[in-house]
């Protein structure tokens, strides 16, 4: 059985894509730390362990990811972009690209936005507008 995230590159279960490749996805995290935050997947595996991934797809994962992050800190206002690999709730590597003010933008623990399907649309759009300029 596919992963959801699978399922969301595939187009199988909507997201809102913020940039996307032959080999690498970008979309909005729907519970976010902050406007912005953003998942980036590999497409053609289902490795739940970053570390385990094939170097070409890790160092290309990584590359996509730098220039998500860079379109990322032009749309959204921002002091930096914060990094993170967890990967505990979903068995699909996914780097976590969230956009930070403070350190403690950061805190997974904190409760999570709550946007409308517009502002998602928006953010996404803006994000995406800006990769396409990288």
């Amino acid at each position: 059985m596919p992963t959801i995230f699978t399922r969301i590159a595939s187009g199988e279960i909507p997201s809102y894509k913020v940039a996307e490749n032959e080999d690498y996805y970008a979309f909005l995290d729907i519970n976010p730390l902050a406007e912005g935050h953003t998942l980036v997947i590999p497409k053609k595996t289902e490795q739940d362990y970053i570390f385990n991934l094939d170097e070409d797809t890790y160092s290309g994962l990584w590359s996509f990811a730098r220039k998500v992050a860079k379109a990322i800190e032009a749309a959204v206002p921002c002091k930096r972009v914060g990094v993170a690999v967890l990967g505990m709730e979903v068995p699909h590597t996914h780097i976590h690209l969230v956009p930070l003010n403070t350190e403690s933008d950061m805190d997974f623990r904190k409760k999570k936005l709550e946007l409308t399907e517009e502002k998602f649309r928006q953010i996404a759009q803006s994000i995406s507008t800006e990769y396409d300029k990288l």
